[in-house]
């Protein structure tokens, strides 16, 4: 996947107001089956699985003891006894043999499989998402649900649809084997000609997914960030009675929380990017984990880890850019939410 075709701006413009193509085949999928499946996943990640039908995907995280990020995930459940996990593509390897240690350990009758080589996925997103893989499948689209996904035929291939999205636009991901992927990405070109689809790259798959405030792991969270701290606190199933990290988590959500990632929008003519630090009385005090100039919002946003004191919406921030300490407030998120949604 490269990191542009025609353009940032014009790839990112295409997926908010027609629609985009993304080939996301580096992402990871690890399978976990068998009668302890279910007991295996509520273990090793913080949200309820349990609660998922079969046919439905939970967003989720991979915890260490300490209630940090091992991943960010998606949660497929496949059966009563199989479950499939979407994870990024530089943690392929970590995250499988975290999974595989931690089962075994745990003990019980499950099987995990690394799955990735498997799998090719091509993500479509945007308001003419649905209209033009349409044209390529009797799949009721209009039916399945967000975070749902369901089994056909797409251009002739039988495939996995999902309905998720990494954009904060409509959109689908396609599952199939590698062999077929190229002949779907020129189907679906094809078939969304005349509605403006585009090809997309990883900078405009990053500046839309900030827009609508989705986290990246590695840069707004990762080992040492708790669920809570990189405000996630929505996918911590609290009724489980046990998982990794559920003991820290516990504590902070009684009033131990430091620090949390807030959504900034930039006053001044500046951008603050990764890395560039939140200061206050001449030291510094936080740091921006996600930044850029959105080509939709034509603002400068970002995300940041500040303390809890300088967390609510309306907080003014000081940021150090290249030297020039700029004034940032902190904003609700998402930055940008479809019409609709």
């Amino acid at each position: 996947m490269p990191v542009e075709y025609t353009g940032i701006i014009d790839e990112h413009m295409a997926v908010r107001t027609k629609a985009g193509l993304f080939d996301v085949s580096h992402m990871g999928q690890i399978e976990i089956a068998g009668p302890q499946a279910l007991a295996a996943v509520q273990h090793l990640t913080c949200n309820d699985a349990s609660k998922l039908a079969i046919g439905q995907i939970q967003y989720s995280a991979l915890t260490t003891p300490a209630a940090g990020f091992v991943d960010d995930i998606l949660v497929y459940r496949f059966a009563d006894d199989h479950f499939m996990l979407v994870v990024n593509a530089g943690n392929i390897v970590k995250d499988y043999e975290w999974i595989q240690n931690n089962t075994r350990q745990r003990g019980g009758d499950v099987a995990v499989v690394n799955a990735s080589s498997r799998y090719a996925l091509i993500a479509i997103q945007g308001p003419e998402a649905e209209a033009i893989l349409q044209t390529l499948t009797s799949m009721d689209l209009p039916a399945m649900k967000y975070y749902w996904f369901g089994t056909g035929e797409v251009a002739g291939q039988r495939v996995t649809v999902s309905r998720t999205g990494y954009t904060g636009e409509d959109g689908f991901e396609i599952f199939l084997p590698p062999a077929g992927a190229e002949k779907m990405w020129n189907a679906l070109l094809e078939a969304g000609a005349g509605r403006g689809l585009q090809p997309c790259g990883l900078g405009a798959r990053d500046t839309l997914r900030l827009e609508a405030a989705m986290r990246l792991c590695g840069s707004d969270m990762d080992d040492e960030t708790t669920v809570l701290e990189a405000d996630l606190g929505w996918i911590v199933g609290w009724q489980k009675a046990e998982f990794l990290g559920r003991d820290v988590l516990l504590e902070q959500k009684a009033g131990g929380l430091t620090r949390r990632l807030v959504g900034f929008e930039v006053m001044d003519k500046a951008i603050a990017r990764h890395g560039y630090p939140v200061v206050a009385g001449g030291a510094q005090v936080g740091v921006v984990t996600s930044g850029t100039q959105t080509p939709f919002l034509k603002k400068a946003i970002g995300l940041a880890m500040v303390p809890v004191s300088m967390s609510a919406v309306g907080s003014v921030l000081s940021i150090d850019v290249r030297g020039r300490q700029v004034t940032a407030h902190v904003v609700p998120q998402p930055f940008y939410t479809r019409a609709g949604k």
